[in-house]
């Protein structure tokens, strides 16, 4: 292929209209990878959306892991990478193609034996932390994108790309892929994930993967108190940065969704939508449905918090009916009972008096004497009743007054 030919197209391309430049990107990467050679441009920026050398670049790697998805692929592109990008660019475009790259050839795990292998041909020098991070990446994205969390944890702390990446091992990538693997491990702790979150989360030079990742392992964590608060605070924080990236908004609303708030949710999966239609991601199919899945879930969520509290309304209102025949069914015994003590005065003075006026022997004095006393003692008698039947049941009534 002519270099001055390639380089003229590719430069014609970035002035022309988004349609127009993907067209020739693929058509330059589709003639790289007949021709079986790797491109000789040169990459100076991590844009994907405006710089059509990385564009290009980018769609002849993506062509080659499709044919070889393997670690050995993955070398040959770091390789390049370290001859072709420069040092500026490099990091954010090796996130970019191995993450990527690992994401949509997830299908193709390799055994740890084979990864042991590759990396035995990465040689040395000063590049070879560079090709262990680029291997650990497309190795560690096929994981997280299986969701095998343990493995993924394991992988990270032990294997011997990992080992070999050196202090790109305190990349703010690298913290957020061992956030995700212990948000979803079984064994490790919400909190431990949580101190690595915020390690990679507050890094002054973390990345746009590295944002997606932090609230990738927030979002799909088995259950923990306080997942959906700390999903819906970071996701909106990613959204203000990043205003035009569908999965951030995405993100917000599995947060929105967790903490009940359906109408907020549904907006942000609705803006999801509309954006990754907008887009040019190789995965977008996948995605839609993975969006379109979650937009499902939302509506569904809705519609039952709309029946539970309709349902919750009634209850309430069967509980304050209940509590009402409790409260009169009270009253009323309350009620018989004191009349009852009144009517059995009235009538033991009924007959106490018809015995001294009818029977008795004593003077007409002493005998109204005896009749004011007994009818005095039985009205003490029922005042008693009445009395003693107000007291037992005032602290009850206390109790429905203030439960009602």
């Amino acid at each position: 292929m002519d270099t001055a030919t390639v380089i003229a197209r590719l430069d014609e391309a970035r002035g022309a209209d988004s349609r127009t430049r993907d067209r020739v990107c693929d058509e330059v990467a589709a003639e790289f990878l007949a021709a079986g050679t790797p491109p000789f441009i040169e990459v100076r920026s991590a844009d994907l959306r405006t710089d059509p050398y990385l564009m290009c670049a980018d769609r002849y790697w993506r062509g080659r892991f499709q044919e070889q998805p393997t670690a050995r692929t993955a070398l040959e592109c770091a390789r390049w990478m370290s001859d072709h990008v420069n040092d500026e660019s490099w990091e954010a475009v090796a996130e970019q193609w191995a993450l990527g790259n690992g994401f949509l050839n997830r299908d193709n795990l390799e055994s740890p034996d084979q990864l042991a292998e590759v990396m035995g041909e990465t040689g040395t020098g000063a590049a070879v932390e560079r090709f262990a991070f680029f291997l650990t990446l497309f190795h560690a994205g096929k994981l997280r994108a299986n969701f095998c969390f343990d493995e993924l944890h394991a992988f990270l702390a032990y294997s011997p790309s990992s080992a070999a990446a050196g202090s790109l091992r305190g990349e703010p990538v690298f913290v957020a892929l061992q956030s995700f693997a212990a948000f979803g491990s079984r064994t490790l702790t919400a909190a431990y994930a949580s101190e690595l979150l915020e390690q990679a989360w507050s890094a002054a030079d973390r990345t746009r993967h590295t944002v997606d990742i932090c609230l990738n392992g927030v979002a799909f964590a088995p259950p923990f108190a306080g997942q959906g608060e700390l999903l819906r605070d970071y996701a909106e924080e990613a959204v203000e940065a990043h205003p035009g990236d569908h999965m951030f908004h995405a993100r917000l609303a599995a947060g929105l969704h967790m903490c009940g708030r359906h109408d907020a949710a549904l907006e942000s999966i609705d803006t999801a939508l509309a954006l990754l239609a907008a887009s040019a991601t190789a995965s977008l199919s996948v995605l839609q449905n993975q969006y379109l899945t979650k937009r499902d879930a939302i509506q569904e969520g809705r519609l039952r918090a709309e029946r539970d509290a309709e349902q919750l309304h009634r209850w309430e209102q069967q509980a304050a009916a209940n509590a009402q025949l409790e409260r009169s069914l009270h009253t009323s015994s309350v009620r018989a009972v004191e009349v009852v003590a009144v009517f059995t005065a009235a009538i033991a003075f009924a007959v106490g008096s018809l015995q001294v006026t009818l029977t008795g022997k004593l003077p007409l004095s002493d005998r109204l004497w005896l009749l004011a006393a007994q009818g005095v003692g039985l009205a003490v008698f029922a005042l008693l009743i009445v009395g003693g039947t107000w007291l037992i049941t005032r602290s009850h009534h206390g109790q429905d007054k203030r439960t009602g």
